[in-house]
C-alpha cells in the first residue's frame, strides 16, 4: 500500500501550501489597511492628487513607469519610437527625472533598443525611490510582501503539479490492481482540487486589482474617472491605468510592445503587467 504514502504527502503538500497563500493573503491585506497614518485608515482621507507616474506604478509596476515615459516622450517630439523597436533622442533634455533616467539608458549615441531602455529605466533608483515613497505613504505593496506573495502561490502551483506526479507514479506501479485505479484516482483528485481551487480563489479575488497597489491604493486607481480619447493628457492618463493597450497608433503600440502581449489590468499573484 505505497500509494497510501504517497496519498499523504500529496494531501500535506496541497493542505501547507493553501493555508500558506491564504495567510499571506489574509496578513498583507491587513498589514496594509492597518498601517498608521496610512490613507484609507480610519481619520486619514486618500491624497487628491497623484502625478502620473505614480499613478502608473500603482496600475502597473515599474516598466509601466518606463512606458508612460517613452509613450510621453514620444507624442512631445523629445523621442522618436520606431516600430522596429528603436528609439531616438530627438530632445536630450529630459522635463523631469523620470525622462532624464530614459535618455541616459539610451547612452551617448542617442539610439537603442526600446527593451534594454524598458529596462533600465524601470530599474533606475527613480523609479526605486517614487516606489518607496508611495509605500511610505500606504498605498503601494512593499517589495517584501509582493515577493511573498509569489512565492505563496508557486508553492500552490508546486504542489498541483506534485499531487499529479504522485497520482501517475502511483497508477504505474507494478502489482497495482486495476480495479482499485478508480478510487485511487479519486482520491489523489482531492488535494488536486483543492490547490488548482486555491488559485482559482486567489486569481478570482486579485484579478480587477493591482499586484502593486495596496488596498488604499487600489481604491484611489477606482475613484479615478475613466480616461477620455481625446488631447495627449489622457492618452497619457489611458496609458498610465491601462498600460501599452491603451495606445491606439498601431505602430506605437508595436515599437512598445516588442513581442509582449498587450494586457489589460488583472493579476494573479506573481503576475506583472
Amino acid at each position: 500500500m505505497l500509494w497510501v504514502l504517497f496519498l499523504l504527502v500529496a494531501w500535506g503538500a496541497a493542505a501547507v501550501s493553501c493555508v500558506r497563500l491564504c495567510l499571506v493573503t489574509a496578513g498583507a491585506a491587513l498589514r496594509s489597511s492597518d498601517a498608521p497614518g496610512a490613507p484609507g485608515a480610519p481619520g486619514t482621507p486618500l491624497p487628491r492628487d497623484l502625478s502620473l507616474y505614480e499613478t502608473a506604478f500603482l496600475a502597473g509596476g515599474p516598466h509601466r513607469v518606463a512606458d508612460l515615459a517613452l509613450v510621453s516622450m514620444h507624442l512631445r517630439r523629445r523621442l522618436l519610437l520606431a516600430h522596429t523597436g528603436w528609439a531616438t533622442v530627438v530632445d536630450p533634455v529630459g522635463r523631469d527625472e523620470v525622462e532624464r533616467t530614459v535618455i541616459r539608458a539610451i547612452g551617448p549615441e542617442g539610439q537603442s533598443r526600446i527593451a534594454p531602455i524598458r529596462a533600465a529605466a524601470a530599474a533606475a533608483d527613480t523609479v526605486r525611490g517614487l516606489a518607496d515613497r508611495l509605500v511610505a505613504a500606504g498605498l503601494a505593496v512593499p517589495q517584501g510582501t509582493r515577493t511573498t506573495l509569489e512565492s505563496a502561490a508557486r508553492g500552490v502551483r508546486g504542489a498541483a503539479v506534485l499531487v499529479v506526479v504522485l497520482a501517475v507514479v502511483t497508477a504505474l506501479m507494478p502489482g497495482q490492481d486495476t480495479g482499485d485505479a478508480g478510487p485511487v484516482a479519486a482520491w489523489f483528485g482531492l488535494p488536486l482540487v483543492l490547490t488548482l481551487g486555491c488559485l482559482a480563489i486567489a486569481h478570482a479575488e486579485s484579478r480587477p486589482y493591482s499586484p502593486w497597489a495596496s488596498p488604499s491604493g487600489q481604491r484611489w486607481l477606482d475613484s479615478l474617472p475613466a480616461p477620455a480619447h481625446g488631447a495627449d493628457r489622457e492618452m497619457l492618463a489611458a496609458v498610465a491605468v491601462r498600460g501599452v493597450a491603451a495606445v491606439r497608433d498601431p505602430r506605437l503600440r508595436a515599437a512598445l510592445l516588442g513581442g509582449r502581449p498587450a494586457r489589460l489590468p488583472g493579476r494573479s499573484p506573481g503576475v506583472e503587467s
